[in-house]
Formats: C-alpha cells, sequence, structure tokens
C-alpha cells in the first residue's frame, strides 16, 4: 500500500483509471488515501462504485472493451463472441463488460457466451445496473492485480508504476 499511499495525485489517478475508466471513482479513491490497508480501499472502491451517476457509468463503459478470449480459442468462438457483442452494443450502447476473475480459465469463453447472450434479453434499465457491477467487480479484481504488482520487483507494462 506504501507505493499507491505516497504516489502523487495524478500518478495514482493515471493508475486507477486503468482499473475503472471513472475520472470522478479515480479522483475519489486518490483524494482519500492514506488507506491502511488492501480491505480499506477495496471498501472505499466499491462505495465509490456504488456512487457512479448515469454519466459516470456511460465514461467507464465507454473505456471498456470485450474481454480477451484465450490464444486457442478456436475460430467461431470468437466469430460467436464478436457477433453477440455486436447485437449487445447494438442494443445497450455500449461494451458488455464481465468480471471472469474466478471462473477457471478453460471455462472464461462459455462464461462469457452464456453471460452475453443471457444478458441481451434484460431491458436497458436492468442491463445498466448488471453492467454497473460488473465494473465494480472488474475494478476490484484490477485494484487487486495493481496492489500486488506495485510491491513486487517485476514491472507490468500494462499498468502505471505507482510511487513515481
Amino acid at each position: 500500500m506504501d507505493p499507491f499511499n505516497s504516489a502523487s495525485a495524478e500518478a495514482a489517478e493515471r493508475a486507477l483509471l486503468t482499473c475503472l475508466r471513472s475520472l470522478r471513482w479515480a479522483h475519489r479513491l486518490a483524494d482519500h488515501r492514506p488507506y491502511p490497508d488492501l480491505d480499506a480501499l477495496l471498501a472505499a472502491a466499491d462505495e465509490a462504485a456504488y456512487d457512479l451517476t448515469p454519466s459516470d457509468l456511460a465514461e467507464a463503459l465507454a473505456g471498456e472493451s470485450l474481454p480477451t478470449l484465450p490464444e486457442d480459442a478456436y475460430g467461431a468462438a470468437h466469430m460467436a463472441l464478436n457477433a453477440a457483442h455486436a447485437a449487445y452494443e447494438a442494443r445497450f450502447g455500449h461494451a458488455f463488460v464481465i468480471y471472469l476473475g474466478d471462473t477457471p480459465e478453460g471455462e472464461a469463453l462459455d462464461h462469457a457466451l452464456a453471460g452475453i447472450r443471457s444478458r441481451l434479453t434484460n431491458d436497458p434499465e436492468e442491463e445498466r445496473v448488471v453492467a454497473a457491477e460488473e465494473l465494480r467487480r472488474l475494478a476490484r479484481g484490477r485494484l487487486v492485480r495493481l496492489l500486488r504488482g506495485a510491491g513486487n520487483s517485476a514491472t507490468n507494462h500494462d499498468e502505471p508504476a505507482l510511487g513515481r
């Protein structure tokens, strides 16, 4: 937690934006530092995510993309997911988001396809609530990875460094 707590506000916000692309969410978490531990940060992140306005949610969803399929996924799976995603975007106007962090790697594709197909039946307000919850879960998982990565000497080139 020390690198995150001691980072400049700008560096902390940049790092937080890799977890959830909402400026309000990132500002709020950066402004309330220091956090005593990861659990306190995750609780604050959840609270801030629950407080997202519809425009904050739209901003966060605009920064998302389709979950990455495993490299060995067959071509038909890519086509099926792309077709379902196109239908989802046409219906709801934003990218499909789903948290797959607790899903075994071999089941991720099936879970994503089942999720997108079942959520296509939601009405727009119901889907907004589901998408907000999935974004909250994604942000939690990304925060954990970000902070665990900040504490070791290995560099993750996809996420900004903290404490600089």
